[in-house]
């Protein structure tokens, strides 16, 4: 009996990640990532908010409001710490993304790069300083970066 448990049991499957970001002010962060970004705002809670989530295709974003600075100084720019990463499937997709973003006059912590393990890669700063990374392989190839 057990070891038939065992063939019919599957493990479970992780199918998705959501972000999730501290914001000062919910509404200027929508702002922000539906007319700069491209998302759609997903759903914003409370009276007056005080969370809310962003999509664009499979990626996820989540606004948390806080009234607090949760990060000392200037410790997230000066380390470079991230607060999510987002991949595109290729190449062409990852330089057509950072054009828009520069065409739309989004802040770049780091601008498009190529990476020493293969990825290419920049770095957008929301209003908050959240740095959002965005990436996607150096060259199109039989084998894009898993989404």
């Amino acid at each position: 009996m057990t070891d038939e448990i065992k063939q019919t049991t599957s493990r479970p499957i992780l199918n998705g990640i959501e972000a999730q970001l501290f914001v000062a002010n919910i509404t200027n962060s929508c702002n922000f990532y539906t007319n700069k970004l491209g998302f759609a705002v997903a759903f914003v809670y409370g009276d007056p908010p005080f969370y809310g989530q962003v999509v664009r295709d499979s990626a996820r974003i989540n606004l948390r409001l806080v009234c607090e600075a949760v990060f000392a100084g200037d410790v997230r720019k000066r380390e470079g710490l991230l607060s999510a990463s987002i991949t595109v499937a290729t190449a062409s997709e990852i330089k057509q993304l950072f054009l828009s973003y520069q065409a739309a006059d989004v802040t770049f912590h780091q601008a498009l790069k190529n990476e020493p393990w293969g990825a290419r890669t920049f770095i957008v700063s929301d209003p908050d300083e959240n740095l959002i990374l965005f990436a996607g392989p150096e060259a199109d190839s039989a084998t894009p970066i898993q989404q």
